[in-house]
């Protein structure tokens, strides 16, 4: 068993951390604590006992502290805090060697990332919120365990999240193999090849983004049907959308464009659509599929007219749109040393790169090319991923001029 584990569920377990002002990094270590054992007794101080026999963490240049300087790091760069330090140790035992790693990179990181280097974490600074004002009398022990509290409560309801991902990507690949089945039998018809009825809800976008498959349709909680477009891997665009002159539409005014009977609901912005009988949830699809014409767009950002051809060279992409946007002209430079400082107010700056990310989305681009400015470019670039839109730049090997990917982390 793992001895960490069994030192925290042993009875009469004790932990220890600093006193003080907290952060998320011992909030969430001593909510993973409780988490495991609700028995654990936790004391904060400013100074480990000499006799404390119990986990140590956050304080004391221990094996769960992160203070000394030869403090560790991921391999990535991450550094660890108290609490990737209790995960890394405890978190397999929780969800399994797998979605461990992933709730590492997904939730712990960006907590320790935080604590290390200020790194602005709105959970961080919900969880910093609970400290009392600067001027409050007594000591913040109180503060603290509300604060541990509600950190508890969000790993509940992670920890079930991620085993709830986990069971439903089991269930999509169940639904996928039986799907299949039914089109190489020719039980389902080929214009039906790209819907996916699904007996009851399941997460799946994520999934079906791979697959061929262009709509999901499930029973809804309200009675009927939910008819849910699905997008294409790495982009913010579907596959398939409704007929433009459905979107916003409820009941009669719906029934009347679709020629459904039991048409209930287009959502304006096109992601859901209602229907009272799975046959007419199954037409409405069918019928979208048949108007849908789009034309993919890729963006040249600040790239010269020589990258179109190689753009339109890119896989599914041979007929699309090449829109060009200029790179922004900067502001005059004053110059540092070697560098060079911008005249430009920290809003002002945010605003402006929000204002060009804006520009390049109203295009919908299945991706973006960014040329010789990707390093001016960064606070674009860096939005377009968050948003997982695939981003380009172009380099140079033995020579020839080729596209890549912009990796993550990048």
């Amino acid at each position: 068993m793992n001895h960490l584990l069994e030192q925290i569920k042993r009875n009469n377990a004790s932990a220890f951390t600093h006193s003080g002002k907290f952060h998320a990094d011992d909030v969430f270590s001593a909510a993973l604590l409780l988490y495991l054992n609700p028995e654990i007794s936790i004391t904060r101080g400013n100074k480990v006992p000499e006799d404390f026999e119990g986990v140590v963490f956050d304080i004391g240049r221990g094996q769960y502290d992160h203070h000394q300087k030869d403090s560790r790091i991921r391999e990535n760069g991450v550094p660890y805090a108290a609490f990737g330090l209790l995960w890394e140790a405890l978190g397999e035992e929780i969800l399994g060697e797998e979605l461990a790693e992933k709730f590492d990179q997904s939730f712990v990181q960006p907590l320790d990332n935080n604590d290390n280097t200020g790194e602005k974490n709105e959970l961080a600074t919900l969880i910093g919120n609970f400290n009392p004002a600067w001027d409050a009398q007594g000591n913040n022990d109180q503060a603290f365990f509300q604060a541990v509290s509600v950190a508890g409560m969000i790993l509940e309801n992670k920890f079930e999240r991620y085993r709830g991902n986990e069971r439903a990507d089991k269930r999509v690949e169940e639904l996928l193999e039986a799907h299949e089945e039914e089109i190489q039998s020719g039980k389902t018809a080929e214009k039906e090849a790209k819907i996916l009825i699904l007996p009851e809800f399941v997460p799946c976008q994520k999934r079906l983004s791979e697959t061929e498959i262009a709509f999901v349709i499930f029973p809804s909680n309200r009675g009927g049907y939910c008819i849910q477009p699905q997008k294409k891997e790495y982009s913010l665009n579907y596959k398939c959308s409704f007929p433009v002159e459905w979107l916003g539409l409820e009941n009669e005014d719906l029934v009347r464009v679709t020629g459904l009977e039991s048409a209930g609901f287009c959502h304006k912005g096109g992601f859901l659509m209602t229907a009272g009988t799975l046959e007419d949830a199954v037409k409405a699809c069918e019928i979208s599929l048949k108007e849908f014409h789009e034309k993919p767009v890729v963006v040249n950002f600040g790239g010269d007219i020589s990258v179109d051809e190689l753009l339109l060279q890119l896989p599914k992409l041979q007929a699309a749109k090449v829109v060009h946007i200029d790179f922004p002209q900067l502001p005059e430079l004053e110059m540092q040393g070697i560098y060079g400082e911008v005249l430009m107010e920290k809003q002002e700056w945010k605003a402006a790169v929000k204002e060009q990310v804006k520009e390049i989305l109203k295009y919908k681009p299945e991706a973006v090319f960014v040329g010789n400015t990707t390093f001016s470019a960064y606070p674009v670039v860096h939005m377009l991923r968050k948003k997982h839109i695939p981003v380009l730049t172009m380099v140079e090997r033995n020579g020839e001029k080729i596209l890549v990917r912009i990796p993550s982390g990048s």
